[in-house]
């Protein structure tokens, strides 16, 4: 099982086929979600890339098990979200 961690958020969320779903703004390491932002704006990203950030009413919870990779720039789930 992947563990999550703040060190996660600022990262791209990649779908299965590579495309890019957001950008994980909070992660919560306790519950392992992180919350991602579908359609950052320029200065949001600029912002979360540095760790920021602060979840928002409209970001996607992503739970740690939905979680198939991480590196050191971006979370890939391992299924459709």
């Amino acid at each position: 099982m992947t563990v999550l961690s703040t060190n996660d958020e600022g990262k791209y969320l990649l779908d299965v086929e590579g495309e890019q779903i957001g950008i994980v703004t909070e992660v919560d390491a306790d519950a392992q979600v992180a919350f991602v932002e579908p359609e950052p704006g320029l200065a949001e990203a600029w912002v979360q890339s540095f760790g920021y950030g602060d979840a928002d009413e409209d970001d996607i919870k992503v739970p740690a098990d939905a979680v198939e990779t991480v590196t050191d720039s971006e979370i890939r789930v391992a299924k459709d979200l």
